[in-house]
C-alpha cells in the first residue's frame, strides 16, 4: 500500500502538471501571480515551461528530503521506518506546500534546471528502465526453464514457447504496420528507425542462440531476446505513431474522431505507464541493493555464502532471535519439499515477542523487522528521477508542434524529440541485452552458470 500511495501521488503530480499547460491553466497562473514572477522568455509558453518543472521540482524535492531522512534504515525496527509507511497527511501538506513556494521562485531558475538538471535526471531514469527490462526479460525466462526442469511441465514449456512465438510474432506485426502506414517515400527518419530495429532484433535472436552463448549461458536463449524485441519494436512504433506530421508522416495526427479524447487516453496511459515502471525500479531488490530478510526471497549473508565457501548447510552464526530461528527453518524445509511456500507467510507464533520488539512497538508479524523489503532511500531518489522525466516529456512539447495559447489539450510527447529518445532507448536496450549475453563469453571468470 505505501509502494502504491506513492505511485498514485506520482499520477496526480504528472496529471496536474499537464493540465497546466492548457491556455486556461496558464491566464490562472498570470493572474495569481500577480506578475511576482517575472517572464524572461516569450510568450505564455514560458508559463507553461516553468509551471510544469516547478509543479516537478516540488514533488522531486520531497522525495529528496525524504532520502536524506531514511538513509541507513535496515528495519523497522529504525525509529525513522514510520516515515516511509505513515504520515501521509504531513506529507501531502509538505507536497503541496513545496509547490506554493516553488511558484515564488524566479522563472531563470527552472530554465536552467529544466534544460539541464531535469535533462540529465530523464536520461538516469530511462536507462534505469532498461536496465531493469534487460534484467525481467531473463528473470522470466528463468523462472519458466527452472520450473520445466523441476516438475518437468508441459504447462510451463507451453506458456515459454507460446510467449516466446507470441512475442516474435507481436514484432513482426508491429513491423509490417510501420513499414505500411509511417514509412511512405520522404519519411527517411521512420524507414531508417524502422530497419535498424528490424536488423537489431535479427541480431540480437541469432547471437542468443549461438553456440558460444549457449555453452557460456545455457539459459540464454530466444525467449530472452523476444521478450526485448517486442518491448524494442514497441518503442519504435510509438516513436513513429507520436512524431509530428509536418513531412506528413504520421497518419494518426490526421485521423478523424475525437482528438481530444484521443489525447487524453494517451497521456493517462502514459502518466500510469510511468508511475507502474517508477514503483517497480524503486523496490525491484537485485538492481537497489535490497536487503531482504532470508525466507523473503532475498539473498541471506548467514546462510548462501556460508553454504558457498563452507560446502554445507548449517548456520555458523546466532540468529537474533527464537522468531529468526524459525523463519531459517521453515525456509530450509520449504526449500526441501517437506512444507508449502505458504508456511513461511503463516509464520506466526503468538508466544514469540522479543523484549526489543515490546520496546519499540513492532508488531510481531512485520515482515521487515530482520530487513526491509527494498532500499527506502534509494527508492525515494528513483521517484526523484521520475518527476524529472516527466517534466522533461512535457516540456518537449511547449513552443513546438502544438501551441498551449490553442487552447486544447497538449499531446503527450509529439515532438520530434520525444520520438528519437524512444528510438534510441529502443537501440540502446538491444545493446545491454547483447552485453548480457556476450559478457559471459568474454569474462568466464566473472560469471558461473553451472
Amino acid at each position: 500500500m505505501t509502494r502504491i500511495a506513492y505511485a498514485l501521488i506520482l499520477l496526480l503530480n504528472s496529471l496536474l502538471s499537464w493540465l497546466l499547460l492548457t491556455e486556461w491553466a496558464v491566464k490562472k497562473l498570470q493572474g495569481v501571480l500577480l506578475d511576482y514572477v517575472q517572464v524572461s522568455c516569450a510568450g505564455n509558453a514560458c508559463f507553461g515551461f516553468a509551471a510544469v518543472h516547478r509543479v516537478n521540482f516540488a514533488l522531486g524535492m520531497l522525495h529528496f528530503l525524504l532520502a536524506i531522512m531514511l538513509l541507513g534504515v535496515n528495519n523497522s525496527k529504525d525509529k525513522r521506518a514510520p516515515i516511509q509507511n505513515g504520515f501521509w497527511g504531513p506529507k501531502v501538506i509538505a507536497w503541496l506546500g513545496l509547490i506554493v513556494v516553488s511558484f515564488l521562485i524566479p522563472n531563470r531558475f527552472f530554465e536552467i534546471w529544466g534544460n539541464y538538471v531535469a535533462l540529465v535526471g530523464a536520461v538516469l531514469f530511462l536507462l534505469l528502465g532498461l536496465v531493469l527490462l534487460v534484467d525481467l526479460a531473463h528473470t522470466f525466462a528463468e523462472f519458466c526453464i527452472e520450473k520445466i526442469e523441476d516438475s518437468d511441465s508441459g504447462l510451463w514449456r507451453g506458456v515459454l514457447i507460446g510467449s516466446t512465438m507470441g512475442m516474435y510474432l507481436g514484432s513482426i506485426a508491429m513491423t509490417v504496420v510501420m513499414y505500411i502506414f509511417f514509412a511512405h517515400s520522404g519519411c527517411s527518419m521512420n524507414q531508417a528507425a524502422i530497419t535498424v530495429n528490424l536488423i537489431l532484433l535479427l541480431t540480437i535472436s541469432v547471437i542468443s542462440i549461438h553456440p558460444d552463448i549457449q555453452a557460456s549461458n545455457p539459459r540464454a536463449g530466444l525467449a530472452q531476446a523476444a521478450t526485448v524485441s517486442v518491448y524494442c519494436t514497441y518503442l519504435t512504433f510509438s516513436a513513429v505513431a507520436m512524431e509530428p506530421d509536418d513531412q506528413h508522416c504520421n497518419p494518426l495526427v490526421r485521423a478523424t474522431g475525437t482528438r481530444t479524447a484521443s489525447v487524453i487516453i494517451g497521456a493517462v496511459v502514459t502518466f500510469v505507464t510511468c508511475a507502474y515502471t517508477t514503483t517497480r525500479a524503486a523496490t525491484y531488490g537485485l538492481a537497489m541493493g535490497s536487503t531482504k530478510p532470508a525466507g523473503a526471497g532475498g539473498y541471506s549473508p548467514v546462510t548462501d555464502s556460508t553454504e558457498e565457501e563452507l560446502g554445507h548447510g548449517l548456520v555458523d552464526t546466532q540468529p537474533e532471535s527464537r522468531r529468526a530461528m524459525r523463519q531459517e527453518a521453515l525456509r530450509r524445509a520449504v526449500e526441501s519439499g517437506a512444507l508449502p511456500a505458504s508456511a513461511l507467510i503463516d509464520d506466526t507464533d503468538p508466544d514469540d515477542d522479543d523484549d526489543d520488539d515490546a520496546r519499540t512497538g513492532v508488531h510481531k508479524n512485520d515482515d521487515e523487522k530482520n530487513g526491509t523489503q527494498y532500499n527506502y532511500a534509494l527508492f525515494h531518489v528513483i521517484f526523484m528521477l521520475a518527476t524529472a522525466w516527466i517534466a522533461t516529456l512535457l516540456t518537449q512539447n511547449v513552443g513546438g508542434d502544438h501551441n498551449i495559447a490553442k487552447g486544447d489539450f497538449v499531446p503527450v510527447g509529439r515532438t520530434y524529440w520525444a520520438s528519437w529518445v524512444k528510438i534510441v532507448s529502443a537501440w540502446v536496450c538491444y545493446g545491454i541485452f547483447g552485453w548480457t549475453l556476450g559478457a559471459p563469453v568474454l569474462m568466464p571468470d566473472r560469471f558461473d552458470f553451472s
